[in-house]
């Protein structure tokens, strides 16, 4: 897909939600991207977020931080990932990969699959977690050794694949591609 990075290194990675997986993965990918950029609702969280240096720019609004990035992991609760999913065509011109943390996939990669020409989407599951969660609990070593379900969608690129692969091998854990 023309105008996306081939490399992590070389991109501008949002994560929208920062409890404990949207915390974990940017603490996992810290300094394996070009930059980091955090999305999250509650200012407390934000607050907590910078004050580890997780992010080089993080904020409430993801009309302000997204159309910065070129990669977009949703790390919500389901049903907020797909709202956001929804909303994204207005809040980011394309081209992007958009990529889930989400636990379940059909409902998340249906409404990928409604995004219109120009984003590239690829489902995600990390199979780990803490008993715990909320940012205050996030870990870079959460995902390290765990396998990390991968969905294709009609909108995954052999690049979108890459890219996709490249994260979740980036935090640590084994890329299971599922249907």
């Amino acid at each position: 897909m023309a105008g996306l990075p081939e490399r992590l290194a070389e991109a501008r990675l949002a994560i929208l939600g920062l409890g404990l997986m949207g915390g974990s993965l940017a603490l996992a990918l810290r300094g394996k991207c070009a930059a980091l950029l955090g999305v999250d609702v509650e200012a407390d969280t934000l607050a907590l977020a910078c004050l580890r240096g997780m992010f080089d720019q993080a904020g409430q609004n993801p009309a302000e931080i997204l159309p910065q990035a070129d990669i977009l992991v949703y790390a919500a609760p389901v049903r907020t990932i797909i709202q956001q999913i929804g909303e994204l065509p207005g809040l980011h011109p394309a081209p992007a990969l958009v990529f889930d943390l989400g636990s379940t996939k059909l409902q998340v990669t249906q409404a990928m699959e409604r995004l219109p020409q120009g984003f590239a989407a690829v489902g995600g599951h990390p199979m780990c977690g803490k008993e715990q969660g909320g940012l205050v609990n996030a870990s870079a070593e959460l995902f390290q050794g765990a396998p990390f379900a991968l969905v294709p969608t009609s909108h995954t690129t052999p690049l979108a694949r890459s890219l996709a692969e490249q994260i979740v091998q980036a935090v640590g854990a084994r890329p299971l591609w599922l249907d």
